[in-house]
């Protein structure tokens, strides 16, 4: 797809948006259920059942997903179709182009075993490798404007509140 077609598919939806702000507000779901076997959890992705369990690093098998990796991948999806929207909106020839992510974790704290240790990554790095021949003033203007718009990375960046709540099925 090129920038044309993406202004002209964008352009009604973002109308919208700007005519009724409420239009723009989706909430997203995602549901799992307890593996009856296992330690682990049954994640209905939409397209498949993805059965996500303990890591390796603490006592899981390594035959399921660890929900940290779904975690970056989600990161690396989000940032990969951001960039590449952004590159086709602003004209930016990729020939090609690889995202990766790395989070530190530091299992001590999710298996309790050192209260002063964290629960969760410590740090993230997000990468992008790409070939272009484009002015390095247009790449800065690429990953500012990826940063700016990636939806998981804004999220991880942001930490909005998160509410639990457990009720008691009858």
């Amino acid at each position: 797809m090129d920038a044309a077609a993406l202004r002209a598919l964008q352009a009604p939806i973002k109308e919208q948006y700007k005519t009724d702000p409420k239009a723009a507000f989706i909430t997203l779901k995602a549901k799992g259920t307890l593996d009856d076997g296992a330690i682990a959890c049954k994640v209905e992705t939409g397209r498949v059942l993805a059965l996500a369990g303990l890591h390796p690093a603490t006592g899981g098998s390594g035959l399921e997903l660890c929900s940290g990796d779904m975690l970056l991948e989600a990161l690396v999806a989000c940032a990969g179709v951001t960039l590449k929207a952004v590159a086709t909106a602003l004209d930016i020839p990729l020939r090609s182009a690889q995202v990766s992510a790395e989070g530190d974790l530091d299992f001590r704290g999710t298996l309790g075993v050192a209260k002063d240790a964290p629960v969760g990554f410590a740090e993230i790095r997000l990468r992008f490798d790409i070939d272009t021949d484009a002015a390095q003033e247009k790449l800065d203007q690429l990953l500012k404007l990826t940063e700016r718009y990636c939806v998981v990375y804004q999220t991880i960046k942001s930490g909005p509140p998160v509410k639990l709540t457990l009720s008691r099925q009858s």
